[in-house]
């Protein structure tokens, strides 16, 4: 299954493995069928209204205009 009703081509279906709650914003860690870990920061009222909770099934929507990488 995927959201094809908004512009956001890179989808991660997956479980919430683990959310780091703030009083404004949370760090939601998601993990996918093959292991990849993203980890998303949204607002914590956004969290409690998606009702999202460790092993909900979730999809990680990616649009991002940069990715940067630096070499170890």
């Amino acid at each position: 299954m995927s959201i094809t009703a908004i512009n956001v081509r890179n989808q991660f279906r997956g479980k919430v493995r683990e959310i780091i709650e703030g009083p404004v914003v949370s760090e939601v860690d998601v993990e996918t069928p093959n292991g990849l870990v993203v980890t998303s920061v949204i607002t914590t009222r956004s969290v409690k209204e998606l009702g999202l909770a460790p092993g909900r099934e979730v999809i990680a929507l990616i649009k991002s205009t940069e990715v940067s990488i630096a070499a170890l």
